[in-house]
């Protein structure tokens, strides 16, 4: 049960209107996770800054696997069937793909990669060792990609902790537990 009520067209605070705009505008319906968190202007919208940022790194398949990667690390619900519903219908991952990437791998080599590079940086809190970042590069990541894997799982990480803390109502199909799949 949400723990927080997604905001009303009329309830989202001034400095967060624009940004809820245009995310509706452009996804064709306002995500309650997102009507949840325009409650906070200034979260809301570094959030949003970072996501179009990042939106620029890697190529979505990689994304997104490491969006489901995370998520599954972190236990977060929601965002398992927001990103489960994108890797399907954005970036065109078969549905073992998104199996694949939940448990922190992909089919692809270098993708794969990526995951499990990602799915280190989030249980070991950061404490990759070097050999770790050795397969990475080895998989043909450079240092800036690296950077913008670990800036993916930070960011995923914290729209996992806001949708952990406040529950907001799913919005696209649920997905099967970690433990059926």
């Amino acid at each position: 049960m949400p723990k927080c009520a997604a905001l009303k067209p009329d309830q989202v605070p001034a400095d967060s209107k624009l940004t809820l705009e245009t995310f509706t505008k452009n996804i064709g319906f306002t995500p309650n996770m997102m009507a949840t968190f325009a409650a906070s202007p200034i979260a809301f919208n570094a959030w949003a800054t970072l996501l179009g940022s990042l939106s620029k790194a890697l190529d979505v398949k990689t994304r997104d696997s490491i969006g489901l990667a995370v998520s599954e690390v972190n236990g977060c619900n929601y965002c398992l069937t927001v990103h489960s519903f994108t890797a399907e219908h954005m970036a065109k991952l078969p549905a073992n793909e998104i199996v694949l990437a939940r448990k922190g791998h992909a089919s692809d080599p270098k993708r794969d990669a990526a995951v499990q590079f990602a799915r280190k940086v989030i249980e070991s809190r950061g404490h990759v060792d070097d050999g770790d970042l050795k397969t990475v590069r080895d998989a043909g990541y450079t240092n800036a990609n690296v950077i913008e894997i670990v800036a993916l799982v930070a960011m995923y990480s914290l729209t996992n902790f806001f949708n952990n803390v406040f529950d907001p109502e799913k919005d696209f199909p649920v997905v099967a537990p970690a433990g059926s799949i």
